[in-house]
């Protein structure tokens, strides 16, 4: 079954140094996108982390320090990435908790904005794990009838997450062929950032989800305590995270204008 779009859907897997959000880098980012009318796009680029690949991740993936040497920096890549992906919904393996976060990290560190606004995300995965839960191999030999031939290779689990989501509508008649049908299955909690440490309570206000202030809301935490948000701002955490607490704050507490001379000067105008 072909998917129902109304704009363009992106699919895409990374390969990375490792699995920490906040510190790892992409070594390989794959993407295709799938536009309404059934046409596909696709792209893939080995990227210079600018740090080592530990011997760990490239047991998995098979990218080493060697090949990704003289390749393109995630800076140097990230406007292209961007271009790419403006305007489209998203979609992976286990996207929502990885894939979705880390790219985000990696967008703002290239000062290249990025967030979710305007858009929905499928995650394959938690499709997957919701109705059958097993691995993206056992997933595409589940649901397409083969076998995943080099796995943890971006290009090749970006396609097969492809294939199994259109598969997945075949196979399951309650599944809407509907994007924002699609986000909210795949989706368990609701998140203000991706990596979770800020989420939605049930009168849908922001709450912190660790620490002291564990299921407090921002906003009475932020009157309550000011300094908390310098910590988080200073501390490990990722860019995005911090960037919607950033903006969460200046939500709750806008800065008062300062009036210029020119202000003033209007108002004096104004007063003869």
């Amino acid at each position: 079954m072909e998917l129902k779009l109304k704009k363009p859907i992106i699919f895409f897997d990374l390969e990375t140094t490792g699995v920490n959000i906040a510190t790892d880098r992409i070594v390989e980012i794959s993407i295709l996108k799938v536009f309404p009318n059934g046409n596909k796009e696709s792209k893939t680029w080995l990227v210079n982390p600018v740090i080592e690949i530990p011997k760990e991740a490239s047991d998995i993936h098979g990218i080493t320090n060697e090949q990704v040497l003289n390749e393109p920096t995630f800076n140097e890549l990230a406007p292209l990435v961007n271009e790419m992906i403006k305007g489209c919904d998203l979609a992976g393996f286990n996207s929502n908790r990885f894939d979705i976060p880390l790219l985000a990290e990696e967008m703002i560190r290239a000062n290249v904005d990025f967030d979710m606004k305007g858009r929905v995300a499928i995650d394959v995965q938690v499709i997957y794990h919701k109705k059958e839960e097993r691995t993206l191999s056992a997933a595409y030999n589940f649901y397409c009838g083969k076998s995943l031939k080099n796995a943890h290779s971006a290009e090749a689990d970006t396609n097969a997450t492809y294939e199994i989501l259109k598969a997945q509508l075949d196979k399951y008649s309650d599944l809407k062929n509907d994007v924002k049908f699609l986000n909210e299955y795949s989706t368990f909690n609701k998140r203000a950032d991706f990596a979770g440490f800020i989420m939605y309570n049930e009168d849908e206000k922001e709450m912190f989800t660790f620490g002291k202030y564990k299921g407090r809301t921002v906003a009475e935490v932020l009157k309550e305590n000011p300094g908390y948000f310098s910590w988080i701002q200073n501390a490990d955490f990722p860019l995005y995270t911090k960037k919607v607490l950033a903006e969460l704050k200046e939500n709750l507490f806008p800065k008062k204008k300062v009036n210029t001379l020119e202000d003033l000067q209007n108002k004096f105008n104004k007063k003869i």
